[in-house]
């Protein structure tokens, strides 16, 4: 016998797997769509976070820039304070050279045998103008600046015989190297 089903069951399957199947992407989309939603909500909160702390470190670097402007206008005063004090220093040491030196050449002049007229600084180089009673005398006052602890060379310019009032005098040009001076 032959069995005939009227019953459409096959039908109602194949509905129901696609009503199954249906559901099953319309979940999933619903899912996918959630995952977008919640993604999309993450990236905005993160980015509106980086937005104020990026706010925020600019305003820092504003604040720091201010800083580095006056830190380096600081240092253009400072270098310039500096360099006034070596200039101050400087003159403080050498303010008394100058009398040092003119003590010291008025103990190297020969007594009552020798004159200075002209003494004049150059740098490292000294000239001096003077008068003496002969050659000896100035021969005498060379040897004598050359022990000086301020004088490394000395040589003789010119000297030539000069009459003053009846007498003759050696009038002489000298001129001298001082020693380098650590400062």
């Amino acid at each position: 016998m032959i069995r005939i089903n009227l019953l459409p069951y096959r039908e109602k399957a194949r509905k129901a797997n696609l009503a199954r199947q249906i559901i099953i992407i319309a979940s999933s989309f619903i899912i996918f769509l959630l995952c977008l939603v919640f993604i999309h909500a993450y990236i905005s909160i993160t980015n509106n976070q980086l937005e104020k702390e990026i706010a925020i470190e600019e305003g820092k670097l504003a604040i720091l820039t201010k800083k580095v402007g006056e830190v380096a206008e600081f240092k253009k005063i400072k270098s310039a304070l500096e360099e006034k004090l070596a200039v101050i220093d400087t003159l403080e040491r050498n303010r008394l050279d100058t009398e040092r030196k003119m003590n010291e050449m008025a103990v190297l002049v020969p007594v009552k045998d020798l004159w200075l007229e002209r003494i004049s600084e150059t740098g490292n180089k000294l000239q001096i103008e003077g008068v003496a009673r002969n050659n000896i005398a100035v021969a005498r006052f060379m040897k004598n600046l050359e022990k000086s602890a301020y004088i490394e060379a000395v040589d003789l310019v010119f000297s030539k015989q000069l009459i003053m009032s009846d007498y003759k005098l050696q009038q002489f040009t000298l001129s001298c190297l001082m020693k380098e001076r650590g400062i």
